[in-house]
């Protein structure tokens, strides 16, 4: 990404203000508001960095959609003054979107304007597959360039296999073996990690030990993961964004239990994409790679060159994906249905005033 900028807001470079930006942001300059990136987000207002350092600013009513509301990464027009004010989002260029932990049909955003996306792996244990894939799909999604990182190598049993059985879960994305006590692997990661960047997994992953590796302090906390299930408590509360000595800003996020896939159609044929590839030599197009004849999915099966949990996988990813866009579906028709009862509503008492007149 790069960092060539005006003048007018070169302090924030580092933290990813380029020429695209500053040319859109003329319009919001001449009405008075100052660029802002998100780098924290507290209910109701967002921590920011601006050309003249750090600023809390407010944030307006809620939005209806999670989807619209302020989130770590995004580029703002602030409005400054005594009572500072986020005054507008800029376009994402880029966002990690799942569905909302509520459930509802909501999205929720992860992280904003993101370049590169590090699925954070242990490698003390054997890899969940689907928890992998389903991160990946989340990565190619959003428009970031993903990568697997395995953490604790230096503690694997068997670290070659790992990363062998990582890199079949991953076609089309760098996998690196890494260890923060050895140093091993950091310095090539350091080297595929540009732009914004942002480390995703489950808790006890080793993000944040990894993190402070790449920053080159211990500037986030960090915890012990417990023996009995090798899970880690949220050490990470919030997702921050802090520029990396060697250029990039990195976004440490919390803990990921549960991630739903939104609207990720295009990132399950990325995270898939051997099927995908295969699947181009089925007799039909609307193959269901199960029992149709000249099915080139289930030939690769018995080949030996696709584990059929790899399909089952995908199957179910995609069955979850539907879902999900049936329920938002479904939320916008309702939208539009009380919409419509509204102004019904309005207008029977429009009548009604003017019928007692």
């Amino acid at each position: 990404m790069s960092h060539n900028t005006s003048a007018h807001p070169g302090d924030l470079a580092s933290f990813g203000w380029d020429e695209t930006l500053d040319q859109s942001f003329s319009e919001h300059r001449s009405a008075g508001l100052i660029p802002a990136r998100v780098i924290g987000v507290d209910r109701g207002s967002c921590d920011v960095i601006t050309a003249d350092g750090p600023m809390r600013v407010g944030t307006s009513a809620t939005p209806a959609d999670p989807l619209e509301a302020p989130c770590t990464g995004d580029w703002a027009a602030v409005r400054p003054g005594a009572d500072p004010q986020l005054a507008v989002l800029l376009p994402r260029r880029s966002a990690i979107v799942r569905s909302s932990v509520s459930r509802s049909s909501h999205g929720q955003v992860l992280a904003a304007n993101v370049d590169t996306a590090a699925v954070v792996v242990p490698a003390v244990e054997r890899p969940n597959p689907g928890q992998v894939e389903r991160l990946l799909a989340l990565a190619w999604e959003s428009g970031a360039v993903p990568i697997v990182v395995a953490t604790k190598v230096d503690q694997a049993e068997d670290p070659e296999r790992l990363i062998a059985e990582l890199a079949l879960l991953a076609p089309g994305a760098e996998t690196v073996a890494t260890s923060v006590v050895t140093g091993e692997g950091i310095d090539r990661l350091s080297g595929l990690l540009t732009g914004t960047i942002v480390l995703l997994g489950r808790s006890g992953a080793g993000k944040s030990t990894l993190a402070n590796a790449l920053l080159g302090a211990d500037r986030l906390t960090t915890g012990a993961v417990r023996e009995q299930d090798g899970k880690g408590r949220h050490t990470t509360v919030r997702r921050e964004l802090i520029p990396l000595p060697g250029g990039g800003v990195l976004i440490d996020t919390p803990g990921l239990r549960g991630v739903g896939l939104f609207d990720a159609d295009e990132g399950l044929k990325r995270a898939f994409a051997e099927i995908e590839e295969l699947a181009r030599g089925c007799r039909f197009a609307d193959c269901g790679h199960e029992t149709e004849p000249g099915c080139a999915v289930q030939a690769g099966i018995d080949a030996g060159g696709l584990s059929a949990r790899r399909l089952d996988s995908y199957r179910k990813l995609q069955r979850e994906n539907a879902w999900a866009a049936s329920r938002t579906d479904a939320r916008l028709r309702a939208e539009r249905d009380d919409h419509k009862k509204a102004i019904t509503r309005h207008l029977r008492a429009t009548y009604r005033f003017r019928g007692r007149k």
